[in-house]
């Protein structure tokens, strides 16, 4: 289902698929800060997105969104989610990850294999571990995917700056400091061939995880990107969802286009 690596992306036919921190609200970038992004961005055909961005060193406290908030699927993006879960139910049981628990860890953020994930969503209790691991993470607006199609979690971009932030945040989180430095570790060793998205909009550093997905019935792309970047001194937290692209590189183009916009746009509101 969700990412193979770019190299056969040309032959792919088909692809399946603790108190909770102080809510943060999703914040609107203006009228006008919006139509330029859309007209910056240019989604083609029946594509859409939206972004969110996180200032980390400004002094506000809600991100500026870009487009409308609403849902998308997540596609791989939601190892994350996955494993932040598993991290909060492990120490609920007071004991670290398992050793083939941390290696599955490993590759699903790494490298998005599937068959970790796979595990992991079940170790976790599937969409039931997960929607209560966001209620404690301070999600609102993210429904875990049916069965174990995990890929099909929706969420909004406004959701993933909240993840994001108990992540990388430096205010009070349900995660703690081991289970923090793991995932951001983890989304600085990501491969190669998928280093692409919002490590756009970074001038330095970067740390993310992305996901991409065909949807059977259309043959249109849903590819989204979030992570952290580093650009004119600050750390953002970025978030970029898309649908309906036309093809793998048209949306990877697309959520690029978006998160440089997005970060510049914030940068200099």
């Amino acid at each position: 289902m969700l990412n193979r690596t770019l190299s056969v992306l040309a032959t792919v036919v088909t692809l399946l698929a603790g108190a909770a921190p102080a809510a943060m609200a999703a914040g609107t970038g203006t009228g006008s800060a919006t139509a330029e992004f859309r007209t910056a961005v240019r989604a083609q055909g029946e594509a859409r997105v939206t972004a969110a961005v996180l200032d980390l060193d400004g002094t506000g406290q809600d991100p500026a969104v870009y487009g409308d908030d609403t849902p998308y699927d997540t596609a791989s993006i939601v190892k994350v989610d996955i494993l932040a879960a598993l991290l909060l139910h492990a120490r609920d049981h007071r004991r670290d990850l398992t050793a083939r628990e941390s290696a599955q860890a490993e590759v699903m953020i790494r490298d998005s294999d599937n068959t970790a994930a796979d595990a992991l969503w079940r170790a976790i209790g599937r969409a039931p571990g997960l929607e209560s691991a966001n209620k404690r993470l301070g999600l609102t607006s993210t429904t875990g995917g049916p069965d174990g199609r995990w890929g099909l979690t929706r969420t909004t971009a406004g959701d993933q700056i909240r993840l994001l932030r108990a992540v990388f945040g430096t205010g009070g989180t349900v995660l703690d400091a081991p289970s923090r430095n793991r995932i951001r570790t983890l989304m600085t060793q990501i491969s190669a061939d998928q280093s692409w998205g919002v490590s756009a909009a970074a001038d330095s550093g970067w740390a993310l995880k992305n996901g991409w997905l065909m949807r059977n019935a259309t043959g249109l792309w849903d590819i989204n990107s979030v992570g952290r970047v580093t650009a004119g001194g600050h750390h953002y937290l970025v978030a970029v969802l898309s649908d309906g692209n036309a093809s793998m590189p048209d949306g990877v183009q697309l959520v690029e286009r978006a998160a440089r916009t997005a970060v510049s746009t914030t940068a200099t509101g």
